[in-house]
């Protein structure tokens, strides 16, 4: 009975976006740190430019995934604590496949119509990316024509897949405070409050380390640090995700114990 109970509790909603988060950081991993580990062990790395452009391509379609993805979590966690009673109503299975579809069909979209700005214009040398990746900002920096158009679309595709998720996420967590703080008990508050901790602990570090790679640069900031910065949402988040929502989650916690008791019966 425990683990037809833990069974159906795995295909929840939470958990159904949960494994997408996973594609999005498998796919972002993959695109990034093998190339970034053959780097390492040459002296001259090289990349073609049409290496180069799949990589952004992919990384941007993970990245924008992300965005997106937590943004319809943080709806989740709103209709669960705001809106209970609609809950098992409104996020059903059809329901999440269709936000998820939206999702991964925006992100691929929007992002190849930049990208296909990007293939139009020349670059005429030199030809060395000074970053462990195929980012934006270095790209642009390597062309010599004119860049005015992506210029206009960087604003642009940032307000979409950062700015407005953002403000959405924000504004979820407004009602979700709100109704917590009416909740009378302490322990039902705290329950509360857990069920969102994980997930607003990776949205933090998604959009406050993004938002400085992306937007303080234009006020100093060193190359170093962007690169650092970079590699901790490129790496250290898709590493850190399953961290964060698993040790956090007591079911999670069960499933692993039945697994390794059963194992250790079993070898026995």
């Amino acid at each position: 009975m425990g683990n037809r109970k833990s069974g159906k509790t795995l295909q929840s909603p939470m958990y159904f976006f949960l494994s997408q988060l996973a594609v999005s950081d498998i796919l972002l991993a993959t695109d990034i740190l093998p190339n970034t580990l053959h780097d390492l062990l040459v002296k001259e790395p090289i990349i073609s430019f049409s290496g180069c452009v799949i990589q952004f391509y992919f990384f941007a379609v993970a990245e924008a995934g992300e965005y997106f993805l937590l943004t319809a979590m943080s709806y989740d966690r709103f209709l669960a604590i705001c809106k209970p009673l609609h809950y098992t109503s409104i996020m059903n299975q059809h329901f999440c496949w269709i936000i998820v579809a939206i999702c991964w069909i925006l992100s691929i979209l929007l992002i190849l119509i930049f990208t296909i700005t990007i293939t139009k214009l020349q670059f005429c040398g030199p030809n060395v990316i000074d970053h462990y990746f195929c980012d934006i900002n270095p790209i642009l920096q390597l062309s010599c024509s004119d860049t005015t158009i992506v210029q206009i679309e960087k604003p642009l595709t940032a307000a979409f897949f950062l700015v407005t998720p953002f403000f959405i996420i924000i504004l979820s967590y407004i009602y979700i405070i709100n109704t917590v703080l009416k909740i009378p008990s302490i322990a039902g508050k705290k329950k509360a409050f857990s069920t969102c901790s994980s997930h607003l602990s990776v949205v933090c570090t998604y959009f406050v380390t993004l938002t400085i790679v992306y937007h303080v640069p234009s006020i100093g900031q060193s190359m170093n640090m962007t690169k650092f910065l970079s590699l901790l949402y490129t790496a250290g988040n898709p590493l850190m995700n399953p961290i964060i929502y698993s040790l956090r989650n007591k079911i999670l916690k069960q499933i692993v114990k039945n697994k390794l008791k059963s194992l250790c019966f079993n070898s026995d």
